[in-house]
């Protein structure tokens, strides 16, 4: 007998039963964020030619949307607007009218489905004619303190016009302190914050781009405000800075390649953590799927962002995989 192993790892893999009763991380609906782009014309959907299966949906077409996610479970929805260029200019003003695409939105969105979770993104390169996240000089250099104005005004109008969450991605220093003063100022002290702490100059964004109508304006890149990919240390600290000023949830974009920056600040932090499996993961997978199992390989990759220590996922298959996984019951 004792040439044979005493244990043997296999006994926990021998049924799917088993497996799953020994499961370290599990994938649900609960766990998934559906990103939608809007936009303000009269045709129900706009395809996206950079992001096959993803649309700019009318204010009409939203609600179909919606109601689609909420029928499989989907508790929450990020809203991302294609503006108009002739409602772009240097100063990024749309942002903030509270007559603008996204309050609007956010209203009909609440009046319809009130239980469905609305997080709008607090950035201004949908609506800057240079494409850019924020203000800029003379010479293209983005500025911090003139831009964290703005979106004090942009996040303030998002929370009066009923969104629960609001998201700032734009990595300016001081943003999550100066939108958690204005909106408890103003009385909105249960809005949360979700804080894009961990944001990376990714390749990965520019189907992303072209869904919001920036690319094309786009002058210069994003490396003076966005974080090197070479940096995982200085994830730490920005994590640290806006837990500190007010944030109540962090996230780290892009998610699949930076599993190694989830897992450290999970470790380091004890927050609730989401991830974004941003539009360049997206389309891989689904340039991937002609040789690959698309569905076995989309729900791994979300697993792995999960077993890393995101608790959420902001993912572009978010309706999809809630269906494989009511299948799966």
């Amino acid at each position: 007998m004792g040439r044979f192993p005493k244990v043997r790892m296999r006994r926990l893999r021998r049924s799917a039963e088993i497996r799953a009763l020994v499961e370290e991380h599990r994938l649900t609906v609960a766990d998934l964020i559906y990103p939608l782009f809007i936009h303000a014309g009269r045709e129900k959907k706009q395809k996206i030619e950079a992001m096959p299966n993803v649309y700019r949906h009318s204010l009409t077409d939203l609600l179909r949307m919606c109601e689609q996610l909420s029928e499989v479970g989907i508790r929450a929805v990020a809203l991302f607007p294609a503006i108009d260029n002739n409602c772009k200019d240097n100063d990024g003003k749309e942002a903030y009218n509270p007559d603008g695409l996204v309050p609007r939105a956010v209203r009909q969105i609440k009046q319809h489905f009130p239980k469905l979770l609305v997080i709008t993104d607090v950035a201004l390169d949908p609506y800057t004619s240079h494409g850019q996240d924020g203000l800029i000089d003379s010479d293209g250099y983005v500025l911090n303190e003139p831009t964290v104005a703005v979106l004090q005004r942009q996040a303030l109008c998002h929370a009066q016009a009923g969104a629960e969450m609001v998201a700032p991605s734009d990595m300016m220093d001081g943003r999550i302190g100066a939108i958690r003063s204005i909106l408890e100022d103003n009385g909105f002290t249960e809005t949360i914050i979700i804080s894009y702490a961990v944001k990376y100059a990714s390749s990965f964004y520019n189907p992303f781009r072209e869904a919001v109508r920036s690319k094309t304006l786009l002058k210069g890149d994003k490396r003076n405000y966005q974080m090197s990919p070479a940096n995982g240390n200085e994830a730490l600290r920005e994590a640290r800075l806006d837990i500190a000023e007010g944030a109540d949830v962090l996230l780290v974009k892009p998610a699949g390649i930076y599993l190694d920056i989830i897992a450290n600040l999970r470790r380091n932090f004890h927050v609730p953590l989401f991830a974004y499996q941003v539009s360049g993961e997206y389309v891989m997978l689904k340039m991937a799927s002609r040789y690959l199992v698309e569905r076995d390989c989309v729900l791994e990759s979300l697993l792995a962002i999960k077993r890393a220590g995101a608790e959420v996922v902001f993912t572009y298959y978010a309706l999809d995989v809630a269906r494989w996984l009511i299948d799966d019951r």
